[in-house]
C-alpha cells in the first residue's frame, strides 16, 4: 500500500491553511475557567453502568485504557487495514507546553477532555477541535517531582471529571463548565508525593495512586467518595509493623521505601478485584540498607475495592536494585490456558520478562523474556528470578540489560481479542548501574543511592539497541512479529477491530500496522515526539483517531 510521509513543512502549511480558526484560547487568569463557546454542550454524563459496559460504547473512550480490562482495544472498524492509508489530519490544536505531552483523552458523546502538563484541563469538540473551556489548577509553590510536570488524563462519573495534581490533590470539576466542585489532599508535596496518572472510577469511588518513588516516600493507594471527596480507604504499598510482609524490609527502611503507585490500574467487575502496579523500592540502586524482598515494591496488587484489603500479590522483581517499576498497565483477558479457560493477567514487565498470571488468585503460570536481558538466568516455577551473579550496582558501575527505562514502562500495551495477540513497544537497551555508599536524608529530595547512566543520544540512535512493536502470543510470550522503531520509542499502542495497530515514534511519526502481520500500512510525520497513547472514537457515524505529539493534539479521519 502507498505510504504517506508528509514533511514538517508540508504538514505545517496544510494545517495552517485549513485550521487557522482552531487556535487554543488560554485564560489570562490561570485560576479561572474560560467559556469559549457559549452554548450547551452535547453531553448527558456517564453512569457506572456505562463504565461497566464501555465495550458496548465504542463511539466513546470512557477511561484511561478505554475499558476496565486495560486492553486499549476498540471495536470500531470503519478505519481498517484496507483503507487506513486514506487517513488525513482533520484538526490539530497547539498548546504552549514546557513538558512532555502525555495525555490520553476521554471522549463522551462528541466531547473530548484532555489534560496538559502543569495540571491544565481542556474540553474540546471532538469533531472540530474547537474549545469549550479550559482550566488551570493552581499548584502549591513547592513541588518535588521526578520526571517533569506531566499529567496523563482524567476519569469521569456522571457529569464530574476527576483529576490528580502535581501537588498531590484530587480535584472534581463540572464537565460542562470546568468549575471546581471539590478538592481534597491525597499526599504531601513537601515529601515528594505527587499525582501524574489518571484516576480510575469504580462504582461510586475514585481511586488514585501516588508518585514519588525517588523521593523517599512510603507509597499508597487511596479511594475517595465520588460525590463528596471523602477518603474511604488508604492502603500503603509498604507493610507497616505487624502487617504481613513488614519483615521484608531491614530496620526502619520501610518508612522511606518508595514503592509508589504512579500509573492507572485495571478492574475485573466479575471478581470485584482492583489490580494496581507498584513501583521500585527506595533508594533505587543501593539495596544494602533495605535487605529483603521489599514487599510490595515491584508487585501487582489485587485489592478489594470496597475496603482496600490486599487479596493477593505477585512480585516481579524482589529486592529490585535497577529501578524496574512494575507500574505497567495490567492487561486482563479471558483465554484458554493449557486446555482450561482461565481469567488471565498479561504483563510485559519493565524487567524484560513477560508474565502470565491467574488474576483470580495470583497463581503464577508463565514467564519468558520478551526483550534482551542479562540479569536473570530464568524465572523459576514459583515465578521468582534466578539471578546471574555480579549484576548488582557497584561503585565502579555494571552494564546490565535492560536499561533504567526498562524493556517496557508506563506506555500502554494493547491486546486484540480479534487477533489474540498482545502488542508491546519494547526496548532492548542497557546502561551502567552504579551505587553510592553515602545517602542523603530522605527529605523530599532525590533519595536514589546511585545512578543508571547511559549516553542517551547514542543509546537511542545506536542500532544495536533495538526498539520495536512486538506482537506476542499471550499464553507463551512467543514473538509472532515485530516492527522496528528507531530511534527508541515511548509511545503507547492502540488496536482495533479494523485489524490495525496504531503507535508513534520519538521523532514524530504516527504509524498504522496490520494487526496480524506487522506490515506498515501508513505513516505520517507529525513533527513532534509521540510520548502518549492514541485513542479512537466516533462522532456522527465517523471514526477518528487522536494522538498527542510534540506540543499539539492531532485528530485524524478518513478522507471523504
Amino acid at each position: 500500500m502507498m505510504l504517506l510521509n508528509v514533511s514538517n513543512f508540508t504538514l505545517g502549511w496544510l494545517l495552517l491553511s485549513q485550521l487557522v480558526s482552531a487556535q487554543t484560547t488560554q485564560s489570562a487568569d490561570h485560576n479561572s475557567t474560560t467559556q469559549t463557546i457559549p452554548r450547551d454542550l452535547p453531553f448527558s454524563g456517564v453512569t457506572s453502568d456505562d463504565l461497566l459496559h464501555a465495550d458496548q460504547q465504542s463511539h466513546n473512550w470512557l477511561m484511561y485504557s478505554g475499558q476496565y480490562n486495560g486492553q486499549r482495544y476498540s471495536q470500531l472498524d470503519q478505519i481498517n487495514s484496507q483503507n487506513v492509508s486514506r487517513l488525513e489530519v482533520k484538526w490539530v490544536r497547539q498548546f504552549p507546553l514546557t513538558s512532555a505531552f502525555e495525555t490520553s483523552p476521554l471522549v463522551v458523546d462528541g466531547l473530548m477532555f484532555i489534560t496538559l502538563p502543569g495540571n491544565g484541563l481542556v474540553a474540546l469538540d471532538a469533531k472540530s477541535g474547537l474549545p469549550y473551556w479550559d482550566k488551570q489548577i493552581q499548584l502549591e509553590d513547592r513541588l518535588a517531582i521526578c520526571c517533569g510536570k506531566v499529567n496523563r488524563g482524567v476519569a469521569i462519573l456522571g457529569e464530574t471529571l476527576y483529576m490528580g495534581t502535581l501537588d498531590a490533590k484530587l480535584v472534581a470539576l463540572d464537565a460542562k463548565s470546568g468549575n471546581e466542585r471539590w478538592k481534597v489532599p491525597v499526599g504531601d508535596p513537601a515529601k515528594g508525593e505527587s499525582i501524574t496518572a489518571a484516576p480510575l472510577v469504580v462504582k461510586n469511588m475514585v481511586i488514585t495512586g501516588i508518585a514519588g518513588g525517588e523521593m523517599g516516600i512510603r507509597g499508597f493507594l487511596a479511594a475517595y467518595d465520588a460525590q463528596t471527596g471523602k477518603e474511604l480507604w488508604k492502603r500503603h504499598s509498604i507493610p507497616g509493623p505487624g502487617e504481613p510482609g513488614h519483615d521484608s524490609w531491614q530496620g526502619d527502611s520501610w518508612k522511606h521505601g518508595g514503592s509508589p503507585t504512579w500509573m492507572t490500574g485495571s478492574y475485573d467487575p466479575e471478581l470485584d478485584l482492583l489490580y494496581w502496579g507498584v513501583g521500585n523500592p527506595g533508594p533505587d540502586y543501593n539495596g544494602k540498607i533495605r535487605e529483603g524482598a521489599n514487599l510490595y515494591s515491584d508487585c501487582v496488587l489485587a485489592i478489594d475495592p470496597q475496603t482496600g484489603e490486599i487479596k493477593w500479590h505477585f512480585q516481579f522483581t524482589p529486592h529490585d536494585v535497577h529501578d524496574w517499576d512494575a507500574c505497567q498497565i495490567p492487561v486482563l483477558a479471558d483465554l484458554e490456558f493449557q486446555g482450561e479457560p482461565r481469567k488471565l493477567m498479561l504483563w510485559p514487565n519493565r524487567n524484560a520478562f513477560y508474565y502470565v498470571l491467574d488474576r483470580a488468585d495470583g497463581t503464577f503460570l508463565h514467564a519468558s523474556p520478551f526483550a534482551k536481558q542479562t540479569w536473570a538466568e530464568r524465572i523459576d516455577e514459583q515465578g521468582r528470578p534466578v539471578l546471574i551473579p555480579g549484576k548488582e550496582p557497584t561503585p565502579e558501575g555494571v552494564l546490565v540489560y535492560p536499561d533504567i527505562s526498562g524493556a517496557a514502562n508506563w506506555w500502554s500495551p494493547s491486546f486484540s481479542p480479534k487477533t489474540q495477540l498482545l502488542y508491546q513497544l519494547a526496548f532492548d537497551g542497557a546502561c551502567v548501574y552504579s551505587m553510592e555508599e553515602e545517602l542523603p536524608p530522605p527529605n523530599g529530595g532525590f533519595y536514589m543511592g546511585g545512578t543508571g547512566i547511559a549516553n542517551e543520544w547514542n543509546l537511542i540512535m545506536d542500532s544495536k539497541y533495538k526498539s520495536a512493536v512486538r506482537a506476542l502470543n499471550p499464553l507463551t510470550g512467543e514473538l509472532v512479529w515485530e516492527y522496528e522503531v528507531q530511534p527508541k520509542s515511548t509511545s503507547g499502542l492502540l488496536s482495533t477491530a479494523g485489524n490495525v495497530v496504531f503507535g508513534g515514534t520519538r521523532f514524530g511519526n504516527f504509524f498504522a500496522l496490520h494487526a496480524e502481520t506487522g506490515e506498515e500500512l501508513w505513516r505520517l510525520d507529525l513533527g513532534g515526539w509521540v510520548h502518549a497513547a492514541p485513542v479512537t472514537y466516533a462522532v456522527d457515524g465517523k471514526q477518528y483517531v487522536t494522538i498527542a505529539a510534540g506540543h499539539s493534539l492531532f485528530t485524524l479521519g478518513l478522507n471523504d
